[in-house]
């Protein structure tokens, strides 16, 4: 029987953050069990001094970084952790501590974060993980510590571990926060493309990124996020689709739309498998940049990426 548990911890101060994290990853050590802290850095910087020689034996991220982009937590740190450390386990199970929705995440952000936490619980419901989730309730509004409840089911309070009165299906809420995009500006690079100008639209992305002051890196890591979200476009949605460039200060936003539709919200997020036709190119765009953000709909599909 699969040992599943995703739980959400609400604590309102550092000592009630320790009080909750620090016997979770103990215990997790003491049954022989690899222990994956992902939250920002100031988390990071607590439980290390609680731990003591114990943090040696813990394996730590800084979220703000490796989970600035919602949609790459699954794939890139839970599922990358997980594949790695379960042979290592005893009882096969591992444990994670997950803070992926801080107080200054953006009003762009959080919608990604919430499809995140709900579908934490289709990507793993058949693997031995036990998923730590806390949420500082004393910063973040009450609408945050309702969603909460919403994609976890069980929520810790203190002392108290209680089974969620307001948990939903992981479907239903990322389609409830499937939500619509803040049109581009109206001075946005605006560009069709179909299978004939792929390679033209690739060198457009590249002069407009170098152009911008982004790095080598992350020109390289754009134009190869666009070329794979304008070939699904092309190969899986109709041939064509328009592509959007503008900048946001440092950062360079691209904008892709086509009609077709994404039915499955676990694209991007999820391993496709070797007999999969596609799935790689979202999971691929979901690696590279550091937002990705997805409105899907019946007669249409937008994606928009932030890098830099």
């Amino acid at each position: 029987m699969v040992d599943f548990v995703h739980e959400a911890l609400l604590y309102r101060d550092d000592e009630q953050y320790l009080a909750g994290t620090v016997p979770f990853v103990r215990d997790g050590l003491a049954a022989g069990e690899p222990v994956l802290v992902a939250v920002p850095q100031r988390g990071i910087d607590l439980l290390r001094g609680a731990l003591g020689a114990q943090a040696d034996h813990v394996e730590f991220l800084d979220m703000r970084r490796a989970g600035r982009n919602p949609g790459r937590i699954i794939p890139g740190v839970l599922s990358t952790f997980t594949n790695h450390a379960a042979e290592a386990a005893a009882n096969g199970r591992v444990r994670i501590v997950d803070e992926p929705t801080w107080p200054d995440r953006t009003e762009l952000e959080y919608p990604a974060c919430v499809q995140h936490e709900a579908l934490i619980n289709t990507a793993f419901e058949d693997r031995p993980a036990w998923i730590l989730c806390p949420y500082d309730t004393a910063n973040l509004t009450p609408e945050v510590v309702r969603d909460a409840e919403a994609t976890h089911p069980v929520v810790v309070e203190g002392e108290h571990r209680r089974p969620s009165r307001n948990y939903r299906e992981p479907y239903l809420i990322a389609e409830e926060f499937n939500r619509p995009l803040p049109a581009p500006p109206p001075d946005a690079l605006t560009r069709g493309f179909d299978l004939d100008a792929l390679g033209l639209t690739r060198r457009l992305v590249a002069g407009f990124a170098a152009e911008a002051g982004l790095s080598a890196d992350q020109v390289e890591d754009l134009v190869l996020a666009v070329n794979e979200l304008t070939t699904n476009s092309v190969v899986h949605a109709g041939g064509s689709g328009t592509l959007f460039l503008w900048r946001e200060g440092g950062v360079v936003v691209c904008e892709v739309r086509d009609r077709g539709r994404i039915p499955n919200p676990m694209v991007g997020r999820r391993n496709p498998g070797a007999n999969a036709r596609g799935g790689y190119g979202v999971m691929l765009v979901n690696l590279l940049c550091d937002l990705v953000r997805v409105h899907t709909r019946e007669n249409g599909t937008t994606i928009r990426v932030y890098v830099g």
